[in-house]
């Protein structure tokens, strides 16, 4: 008998995420993914973040060469991308995709730090 992978997809606010941030960063298994424009991320991103553009055609092809047993918590500007990521990712069979529900933008109305900004 075949064993079936978990997979999940699930949606959390900034608090959540950050907590999640806070208690996960130090693990090599936890990747926070920044999905938005390059000329986004430069403005202000979430510390330790990595850097794939959802909208750029390499998209799905850089997605191919991450490791599908991590945990990756994915962000954009206002939670859009990153819910179609998550989509995307758990297509391409990631075990766990966290998507940030409101982005940076409700990151930053909570007040919680950034880079570059």
């Amino acid at each position: 008998m075949k064993t079936m992978t978990r997979r999940t997809v699930s949606e959390v606010g900034p608090i959540e995420s950050f907590a999640l941030i806070r208690d996960r960063a130090s693990e090599p298994d936890f990747v926070i993914l920044d999905v938005r424009t390059a000329g986004e991320h430069d403005l202000a991103r979430i510390e330790g973040s990595v850097h794939i553009d959802y909208l750029s055609a390499t998209f799905e092809a850089e997605l191919e060469r991450l490791d599908r047993k991590k945990t990756y918590l994915l962000y954009c500007l206002v939670g859009i991308r990153s819910r179609e990521a998550a989509k995307v990712m758990e297509r391409l069979s990631f075990e766990e995709v966290v998507s940030m529900a409101g982005g940076i933008q409700g990151w930053h109305r909570q007040g919680l730090p950034v880079v570059g900004r």
